[in-house]
């Protein structure tokens, strides 16, 4: 069950690690409507509940679930250890960093890392 913490002033819906994976638009859209029926700004998901398609650019899993982010005006955080799949993929390194540098999508190491990033 996902559930709203406020993290400096921001509301945040806080995915679990377990449950089902999520692996594309019909699931980004369901997290969507729930955080916005809670009042999040920013939905946070555990790397490991993401199926592993996600990591794989070429399948465009990322590119759609982010895109419904954007469409909805509703920040994504990939919360995790996803150095299997950075390390594997130049291109998945460089679209990491440049989600990194926006204000809407982020990859993320840990919560402290996630609270640094809101309290700017």
């Amino acid at each position: 069950m996902s559930t709203l913490q406020t993290i400096h002033d921001v509301p945040v819906l806080m995915c679990p690690a377990e449950g089902e994976p999520i692996g594309g638009e019909a699931d980004a859209l369901d997290l969507i409507g729930n955080a916005g029926y809670q009042g999040a700004q920013w939905v946070v998901i555990p790397a490991e509940r993401l199926d592993e398609t996600f990591f794989r650019l070429r399948t465009r899993v990322a590119g759609d679930i982010i895109q419904k982010f954007v469409q909805y005006r509703m920040g994504i955080v990939v919360l995790g250890d996803i150095s299997r799949h950075t390390s594997a993929s130049s291109a998945l390194q460089d679209f990491v960093r440049e989600c990194n540098r926006g204000r809407q999508t982020w990859f993320l190491a840990d919560t402290e890392e996630l609270q640094e990033r809101l309290k700017g």
